[in-house]
């Protein structure tokens, strides 16, 4: 059954990327419905953004298959494009341009109308709150701001899917909170996957979570199901080893 029928908006299938005798990632599926916050939770270099650049198209599986919107991301690139917006970790912005200069430039770039093109530009300002820094240069312009340009950009075409790689680091503790607020807004309409390994943005905006470790999916459900009578905390050591290493490490602190 293809994804427009089956209703998912983000399918990876059997998905695997291989680096020599490296693996990256093995064998992720999962499945994503319209509508839907899901929060892609795991330690850092466990394989989350190798994951997102593949669902994003931006790298190619060694194994396996993705699709966003029913669409494949390779053999029907610019179709899955259209319906997907992309915030990677530290996305490159032009410094030498203004947030309204680069707006335009991806705007004419994707080939929206002008008269389009202005309302969106004004919609999107709006959300992220750039009406102050729209003539500034992006070069000036702090962490904050800077992620709010590249979510503006992310949300210009007005996609279907979000994709977010890390979207809150670096920014600060006001920063946070007004990003996961824009999050659950924009999940009123869109499908959204956050990749993170900070744990309250799970319990802040997730709807779903899905954890990997070293390259492998090992949970996929609701927060409340990952804390499993526990809190988050230690569910993520459980789930990396780590939690029988802290257990042991404070065994023998208390024996000292």
């Amino acid at each position: 059954m293809s994804d427009k029928l089956n209703g998912a908006m983000i399918q990876a299938s059997h998905l695997s990327k291989f680096y020599g005798s490296f693996v990256a990632i093995q064998d992720i599926s999962f499945s994503i419905p319209k509508g839907q916050i899901v929060a892609f939770l795991g330690p850092n270099g466990a394989g989350k953004s190798t994951t997102m650049k593949i669902l994003s198209g931006f790298l190619a599986a060694s194994e396996g298959s993705a699709s966003i919107a029913g669409f494949d991301v390779y053999g029907q690139r610019i179709e899955a494009a259209r319906r997907l917006g992309y915030l990677p970790e530290n996305g490159p912005l032009y410094d030498d341009m203004t947030p309204l200069e680069l707006l335009m430039f991806f705007g004419n770039a994707r080939g929206i109308e002008k008269k389009k093109l202005s309302s969106r530009i004004e919609e999107v300002s709006n959300l992220c709150a750039l009406e102050e820094v729209l003539e500034k240069p992006i070069g000036k312009l702090s962490k904050g701001y800077r992620q709010r340009v590249g979510l503006a950009q992310a949300l210009l075409h007005d996609p279907e899917v979000l994709i977010m790689d890390e979207p809150t680091a670096g920014l600060d503790p006001n920063q946070i909170k007004e990003f996961r607020l824009n999050i659950s807004k924009l999940g009123r309409s869109k499908t959204i996957l956050i990749s993170t390994h900070i744990l309250q943005e799970v319990e802040a905006v997730a709807d779903r979570v899905l954890f990997v470790d070293r390259g492998k999916l090992v949970f996929d459900g609701t927060p409340e199901e990952l804390k499993s009578g526990g809190t988050l905390e230690d569910t993520f050591y459980r789930l990396t080893g780590s939690y029988k290493q802290q257990s042991s490490d404070e065994s023998e602190n208390n024996e000292v």
